[in-house]
């Protein structure tokens, strides 16, 4: 049978094959990825370079399993071997394909996304499949350019229970017993989290563990303050000390401490890699570009190699591969562990790291908070811009402040270094917008800041976001 298939182009993003199910994505495109992705891995494998094997994993999103057996059946006719590692959190589906060698997995899911979204994310020989790769896809689909059709295989396999185990067995808090109040919000971790907090020490709380694509109590982004108010009101009501939060498919973390603060992804961060740095001093540790300057200089403090890089999680495990550093993250909640660890983000196994860490604290999260350095900034803001726009206006700001003498950094757009602070300017990878933050040690300073963030966007032909009313203590 002839094969050839044209995707929706917004659905072709930078990290991931993503749409919203019904309308720009549909049961033949999840058959087409297999088609395609599993024709790369095939000829990956024929060229002696890994095996004609791919795990396959998917969320707790309704359109998920339907979207499973199209993918599945794409693999078969592609001659792949496909291993079904079923309902499950993203990063066990990464472990099984990790620690079976696979050559190639693919995990269905909508991530943090509504729930009439779904997707896909790859992997290829254990690294990110992500940007020319993705692209590289819809080009193949639509030349009809695959292996020839022959019949591969599939079989179940429950790797849970040794995926629970593997991540509990790095808990290094010693008997400690600690009280954690955990938020599934209703995502792909729930049975894996149920199965692992009766391996840890302490007592544990679980809230909404069940697993429901509808999300009916809160949206799956534990980021966002107001998805962690129930979340932050039970560690307060329990004096818990601490509380941990998923996103929809568990690769991404998010914190409230003992008095119900969020901790922001670069606080973490700095938690994380203090621990890290002790066994591994001078070690490069990642993050990205959106982080606080607080960061890069915590870890310089603690001995550490600080490196700013790239927004985007495939961009970050594969800068850690070419650096060898231990541990990276991102102020998205994307936490990577290769210290002991396989290099991918977890956001189970980050939360048993920090659980060990907070065991071994002589004092509580919230005074580690507050002993850091106490800045204000924007949040993220997102303002539409052409696709082919955004870049060049990224270009036009950089090439002023350079002949103005500014100190700026050119790795993910413009951030760009003052007196007062810092202030960014990026253009998304995935959306056709720009993403405009500032930190400041004042609101003085963090005014002056946004003023010149405006200038410089009116300068460039476009209306700037509003700012007022956008400072927050970090």
């Amino acid at each position: 049978m002839v094969f050839q298939h044209h995707f929706d182009p917004t659905t072709l993003r930078e990290y991931d094959i993503r749409g919203i199910v019904g309308k720009t994505l549909h049961e033949t495109d999840a058959y087409a990825i297999g088609r395609c992705f599993g024709s790369v891995v095939a000829r990956a494998a024929a060229a002696g370079q890994g095996l004609p094997t791919v795990a396959v994993g998917y969320d707790g999103r309704l359109s998920s399993p339907a979207l499973e057996v199209a993918l599945v059946a794409g693999l078969k006719a592609s001659g792949i071997d496909v291993l079904r590692v079923g309902l499950g959190p993203t990063p066990m589906l990464y472990y099984a394909a990790t620690v079976r060698e696979c050559g190639g997995a693919v995990m269905l899911t909508g991530s943090h996304n509504p729930p009439d979204y779904n997707g896909f994310k790859m992997m290829l020989a254990g690294r990110p499949f992500f940007g020319p790769q993705i692209t590289e896809i819809g080009r193949m689909a639509e030349a009809g350019d695959v292996v020839a059709e022959a019949a591969g295989s599939e079989r179940l396999i429950d790797v849970m229970d040794e995926y629970v185990a593997r991540v509990a067995h790095d808990w290094d808090g010693g008997d400690r017993a600690l009280k954690v109040v955990w938020d599934n919000g209703n995502g792909a971790a729930g049975e894996a989290l149920q199965r692992l907090v009766k391996l840890l020490p302490g007592e544990h709380t679980v809230l909404y563990p069940e697993i429901d694509g509808r999300f009916p109590n809160h949206h799956p982004d534990p980021t966002v303050a107001r998805n962690v108010e129930a979340l932050a009101a039970a560690v307060l009501a329990q004096g818990a000390d601490l509380g941990i939060a998923f996103d929809g498919d568990a690769d991404r973390i998010g914190v409230v401490d003992d008095q119900g603060a969020m901790m922001f992804g670069d606080q973490l961060l700095v938690v994380l890699a203090r621990d890290v740095l002790r066994t591994h001093p001078g070690a490069t540790i990642i993050a990205d570009v959106k982080a606080s300057q607080v960061l890069f200089d915590e870890v310089a403090r603690a001995g550490g190699k600080p490196e700013m890089w790239k927004t985007g999680h495939s961009l970050i495990k594969a800068r850690m591969a070419e650096t060898g550093s231990p541990l990276a993250g991102e102020m998205s909640g994307h936490v990577f562990f290769k210290d002991r660890w396989y290099g991918f983000d977890d956001a189970l196994y980050a939360a048993v790291r920090l659980l060990g860490i907070v065991a071994r604290m002589p004092g509580r999260l919230s005074a580690v908070r507050a002993a850091l350095p106490q800045v204000v900034n924007t949040p993220e803001l997102r303002f539409n811009c052409d696709d082919r726009r955004k870049f060049a206006v990224i270009g036009e700001v950089a090439a002023r402040l350079k002949a103005a003498g500014a100190t700026l950094s050119n790795i993910d757009g413009v951030r760009v270094q003052t007196a007062d602070g810092w202030w960014l300017l990026r253009a998304s990878n995935t959306q056709a917008v720009l993403v405009a933050r500032a930190e400041a040690s004042s609101t003085a300073g963090l005014e002056r800041l946004k003023a010149a963030l405006v200038a410089q966007l009116e300068a460039s032909g476009l209306e700037a976001p509003d700012f007022s009313g956008e400072n927050a203590g970090h």
